[in-house]
């Protein structure tokens, strides 16, 4: 019998990108668990889930990501991003299997690592949220490792994908529809194409089957630091929309959540446990606007 690879969150970026990627993992069943299978919302339901599908490896994609909005549904992104989370890696500890769930940046709070501006975080630097978001998905991985030794919590930035709704969509849209836009040029951090990170973790799923044992905290992003403006730009130029894009410092594009001035993060340790290539973020950049050309995005 073949190993059964569990997802959530099926229907975000990195799910729908991890289903893309299931067909070339032949030696794997894959359960893409969607919301009627699996209602993080509903806690008490996650051991009947577990009960019945006796997963062998379980990442969980499953988060609830509208920064802004969490401000004031503060109850419903902390029951998603940290309370279910924690019941998973119980269940996970149950069963004695690895539990991958996805983190983010927004844990951070900004100020680089060890305090040092422009210094890239570290999985071992000190968290400190400075939005609700980022609380909620902090507290997740306290309840994870709290649960169960044998978790792996993989924190991404600026994730990106044909599917759902993120930064370069928006971009493309924009660019379409406007002469000029104005960008944030005072936030810096890293892209994440989440194709590329989709392919990380089944690299993880391989080493774990394999017998790598290294369980903890990890970093992964597209290579480079950069501001969200020279993101715009480089979109703006990959694919040659005449659209004029606008340096704005922060203070001209208020928002309900704080974001973090700089969250780069330093993504060698996932390298150097699990043999996983670090992709410039321009070259990813160019891969999936080239994708465009061959399956259109909706």
């Amino acid at each position: 019998m073949k190993p059964l690879v569990v997802v959530t969150g099926v229907n975000g970026q990195l799910g729908w990108e991890l289903q893309q990627l299931a067909s070339a993992f032949t030696s794997y069943d894959f359960l893409f668990a969607n919301r009627d299978m699996l209602d993080l919302e509903d806690t008490d339901m996650i051991p009947f889930f577990f009960e019945k599908n006796k997963p062998d490896y379980f990442i969980n994609c499953a988060a609830y990501t509208a920064v802004d909005k969490a401000e004031t549904e503060k109850g419903k992104a902390f029951l998603i991003n940290a309370l279910s989370v924690g019941e998973m890696a119980k269940q996970c500890a149950i069963l004695d299997i690895p539990f991958i769930t996805i983190s983010t940046d927004y844990v951070f709070n900004g100020n680089g690592a060890d305090g040092i501006d422009k210094m890239p975080y570290l999985p071992n630097s000190s968290i400190d949220p400075i939005n609700y978001y980022g609380l909620s998905k902090a507290e997740g991985e306290l309840l994870a490792k709290k649960y169960h030794a044998k978790t792996i919590i993989v924190r991404t930035s600026w994730v990106y994908s044909s599917h759902g709704n993120n930064f370069v969509k928006t971009m493309l849209r924009l660019m379409k529809e406007r002469p000029a836009i104005n960008v944030v040029v005072d936030q810096f951090g890293s892209p994440t194409y989440a194709g590329d990170l989709a392919s990380a973790l089944m690299q993880i799923v391989m080493a774990l089957e394999s017998g790598n044992t290294h369980y903890g905290t990890y970093h992964y992003s597209n290579t480079g630091i950069i501001s969200w403006y020279e993101f715009a730009v480089a979109i703006q130029q990959k694919t040659g929309l005449p659209c004029l894009v606008n340096p704005i410092p922060t203070d001209q594009y208020p928002t309900p959540a704080k974001r973090p001035v700089y969250s780069a993060m330093d993504s060698s340790t996932i390298t150097a446990d699990f043999g996983i290539k670090l992709h410039d973020w321009k070259e990813s950049l160019t891969k999936f606007i080239e994708s465009r050309l061959v399956t259109p995005i909706t």
